[in-house]
């Protein structure tokens, strides 16, 4: 199943639900919670990013470049909207196992099947495709509440570090969706990641587990 950018953008967008989540403008979403991550030392890449690099080596061939992140106007904020809430509503969700055979695998889900890795690939392939820059759009591994793992997108932004997440339809700031964040890449270079802690106060941190 193929999608040109304008028929993805151009579907299933209508509808009193996003014209009120448009309504909501970058700084209201904001909060007082601690707007970035704290980025430790260099992780081990995911098994899943690396067979994905071997599969699609031209999209992880790539040169180091300067960390950027995106101004979030109040158009590229009614943009990752848009492309979070239609891929999360067009890509049914379906295990590895199920649908390749396999435990884990990474791949973009254009048979309209996917699990959150590939949600998340996909996400970043169409923000590239609008003009968001690499850098400030992170494949980022997480712990969701019950301690499994998880695959979520992180944009990085002038107004903090959103999260783009198959298992919730709004785009929150990282410190308000509950997760533990474990890894993610770095913004010189995709195929380095980088370990993440969390500046919050510990007791804030339990509670939200």
């Amino acid at each position: 199943m193929k999608w040109s950018f304008a028929e993805i953008l151009g579907a299933g967008l209508a509808g009193a639900a996003l014209a009120a989540a448009l309504a909501v403008t970058p700084v209201q979403a904001a909060s007082e919670q601690p707007l970035l991550m704290s980025l430790g030392g260099a992780a081990r890449a995911p098994i899943g990013w690396r067979e994905f690099c071997a599969q699609y080596a031209p999209e992880c061939e790539t040169t180091p470049m300067p960390a950027r992140d995106v101004v979030l106007t109040t158009q590229a904020w009614n943009e990752l909207l848009r492309i979070n809430q239609w891929v999360n509503e067009t890509i049914k969700p379906m295990t590895d196992l199920e649908h390749w055979g396999v435990a884990e695998r990474w791949n973009y889900p254009d048979d309209g099947y996917g699990d959150c890795e590939d949600y998340v690939l996909l996400k970043r392939r169409m923000l590239m495709q609008a003009g968001w820059p690499r850098q400030a759009l992170l494949i980022t591994v997480v712990r969701d509440r019950q301690g499994d793992g998880h695959a979520v997108l992180t944009v990085k932004t002038d107004e903090g570090e959103f999260i783009l997440d198959n298992q919730n339809e709004d785009v929150l700031l990282w410190s308000e969706t509950g997760y533990r964040f474990v890894k993610r890449q770095s913004q010189n270079d995709p195929n380095v990641w980088i370990a993440l802690g969390d500046p919050r106060p510990a007791t804030a941190t339990a509670t939200s587990r």
